[in-house]
């Protein structure tokens, strides 16, 4: 696939080299043009570095690999509102959290990839890739590591086709959550986790555990509260 990087940060970096040793053709636009070259030096294999509207133009898919409070400058600088991302699947895996407490700074109803969704009309915004750390995406496939599963949400049935497809080439299982109205549900997800995180305890040991083939039943003791 063709794919676009808007951002030149750690998770840039982890998922472009996993999408480039699975072969896409990569390119990189950032706020910083010398960081973007810097970044596609890095990942080399014929890697990029072009301006922000060239990264999302033709592409079969879009990362927005930005800090939650640098979405609107990249993607005004993407052309955005101009339509160039329109029909095309964009990945949002930011997350607007109030650092070290996991509060959602979007208010209340709101959800970071709605706001995405209108900054951005016509893209087919898929939230994925927010709930691990970059380092996740470093680990070699077949390293004996055990898969994670990257939990998404999006309207768009090829978008989130597309966006799976992104999720195995770096070694994760893809489940699909729902549709954009149910992603402020997995953005509070990450909001839990970084909160507890944070307070000294262990996010993983405040989820129940199930078997995998194991559905549990509405209203069942172990989930209700």
């Amino acid at each position: 696939m063709r794919i676009g990087i808007l951002g030149t940060g750690t998770l840039a970096k982890a998922l472009g080299a996993g999408w480039v040793r699975a072969g896409h053709e990569l390119v990189v636009g950032g706020r910083s043009q010398a960081k973007a070259q810097e970044l596609a030096a890095r990942l080399g294999r014929g890697v990029k570095a072009v301006a922000p509207r060239e990264a999302v133009t033709g592409r079969d898919a879009v990362l927005l690999a930005v800090s939650w409070n640098g979405v609107e400058d990249m993607l005004r600088s993407a052309g955005a509102s101009d339509g160039l991302l329109d029909g095309t699947p964009l990945i949002d895996p930011t997350n607007a959290v109030e650092h070290g407490v996991g509060v959602l700074l979007t208010g209340s109803g709101h959800s970071m990839a709605e706001r995405i969704a209108a900054l951005a009309p016509g893209a087919h915004v898929v939230k994925a890739f927010h709930l691990f750390p970059a380092e996740q995406w470093t680990k070699s496939l077949g390293s004996g590591e055990p898969s994670v599963t990257v939990a998404m949400c999006g309207d768009d049935p090829a978008a989130l086709g597309i966006a799976s497809e992104l999720v195995g080439d770096v070694g994760g299982v893809p489940a699909v959550l729902g549709p954009l109205d149910r992603v402020r549900q997995l953005e509070e997800v990450a909001g839990f986790v970084i909160g507890l995180a944070f307070a000294g305890s262990d996010p993983n040991s405040a989820i129940p555990r199930f078997p995998s083939s194991a559905t549990p039943p509405p209203g069942s003791p172990s989930v209700s509260m």
